[in-house]
């Protein structure tokens, strides 16, 4: 795992590192961007740690992944970009919805989707690239 000192970025490698490492992350952006309110951080965090997730366990497929994290705080706007090496995504987030209340799983993207402003996923080349959005409260 690697953190850029100030300029909010972690770089993983998946295994060893795992979404531990996400969370680790998260409070020192949240330590070095004092001004952002609770709730921001918490929904956040939230999106950021299903996201980082489901990368790591989906991605792979069955291998290693790496990613890449950069959270940039805006006077306005949190704004997240997750870039990885691994597997094209076959479900668009878009149309992410909560399963009834038996399922065991597929709950990942509507949770990101119920808060924050915007989620979009894009395959680059040989890249997922997950943008997040959420204005600040």
């Amino acid at each position: 795992m690697t953190v850029a000192m100030g300029e909010h970025v972690l770089d993983l490698a998946c295994p060893p590192d795992d979404v531990t490492a996400v969370h680790a992350f998260l409070s020192s952006v949240w330590d070095r961007e004092p001004d952002l309110s609770t709730e921001d951080r918490m929904a956040l965090e939230l999106a950021l740690v299903e996201l980082a997730s489901n990368v790591i366990e989906h991605g792979a497929g069955g291998g290693r992944v790496t990613c890449s994290l950069r959270v940039d705080v805006g006077a306005d706007e949190v704004v997240v970009a997750l870039a990885d090496d691994g597997v094209p995504v076959l479900v668009d987030p878009s149309a992410a919805h909560l399963p009834d209340a038996l399922a065991e799983g597929g709950r990942g993207l509507a949770l990101v989707q119920m808060v924050v402003d915007d989620l979009r996923y894009e395959r680059v080349g040989d890249r997922n690239r997950w943008t997040v959005r959420r204005g600040r409260h």
